[in-house]
């Protein structure tokens, strides 16, 4: 059974006032359990919009939202136990800090779940050890932190809740490479071991490439595409034609192909292109080495 399901979902801001703008328009999506999904498109197409709506936050113009098979807006009154089933971490969450030290703010979420103290406790360091953030840390103010540690911080807040989704919108905005590998490889972690399905929402074509199962790509307000990951860069021509990017080594592929060469163009990590060069040569009687 999908943990997320969407049917004809609508949203409008402003609705029934003079320019009101319709940010996501017929949305059907399924995203399955223990899935990792990119979330991809030009500004302005809704993906921030979408994603709101997946713990409630926002409540659709039009069609529902399911979560685990329930609809979440059936009994309003109830919306409060889906935000946390699905945690959300928004871009630039370090500034969403507000607690004195950081075993505080990542505490917040659990204890609003009115959880024991001894269960609050295990999450917080279980939270901590995943994003990299040592015992020793936990007492010091969070504004003392580089602005990484702050954003580990604020995703280990999410994560202490220990949510059926975790969903991202871009993590990893504003950091150094270091920094943006340090967290996206974090999440990817978090992902394998627990089995958590996560939603990751990133302008990164090389980053959905690395870490996703599958692929939704969002064009003013409604689904263009929904695949595997290999089948949605297997269409790069159609994706920069969307005024989307696609990644670099992608791009050398796809104008290998144009000169004449007998390349596949679903290539999309260099791990995939080493393969399907080894590959290649092997056909040609060569003898690579891996």
């Amino acid at each position: 059974m999908s943990v997320i399901k969407t049917e004809n979902l609508k949203y409008v801001y402003g609705a029934g006032l003079p320019g009101a703008t319709t940010a996501v328009n017929g949305i059907n999506i399924e995203i399955e359990k223990g899935e990792f999904v990119g979330v991809i498109g030009p500004t302005g197409c809704g993906k921030s919009t979408l994603i709101t709506h997946f713990n409630g936050l926002l409540r659709p113009t039009e069609g529902k939202l399911y979560i685990d098979g329930v609809d979440i807006w059936a009994e309003p009154s109830k919306i409060r136990q889906f935000r946390f089933k699905v945690g959300l971490v928004f871009q630039y969450p370090e500034y969403q800090l507000f607690e004195e030290t950081i075993y505080k703010d990542i505490s917040f979420g659990p204890k609003n779940m009115g959880l024991p103290e001894d269960e609050i406790h295990a999450r917080v360091m279980r939270a901590a050890k995943f994003v990299g953030l040592s015992q020793e840390m936990m007492e010091r103010s969070p504004f003392e932190l580089s602005g990484g540690q702050k954003r580990r911080v604020a995703i280990a807040g999410v994560l202490a809740m220990e949510p059926e989704v975790l969903v991202l919108d871009e993590p990893a905005a504003g950091l150094d490479p270091e920094g943006r590998e340090m967290i996206l490889s974090q999440v990817k972690r978090y992902h394998k071991e627990t089995g958590t399905t996560v939603v990751l929402v990133s302008h990164s074509m090389e980053d959905i490439a690395k870490f996703a199962d599958r692929v939704l790509v969002l064009q003013a307000g409604e689904v263009a595409m929904f695949d595997r990951t290999e089948n949605i860069f297997a269409r790069a021509d159609e994706l920069v034609e969307l005024g989307l990017s696609v990644p670099e080594v992608t791009k050398i592929f796809l104008k290998m192909k144009e000169l004449g060469a007998e390349v596949p163009t679903d290539v999309y990590t260099v791990k995939y292109a080493r393969d399907r060069i080894l590959e290649a040569l092997a056909k040609k009687g060569g003898a690579p080495h891996a």
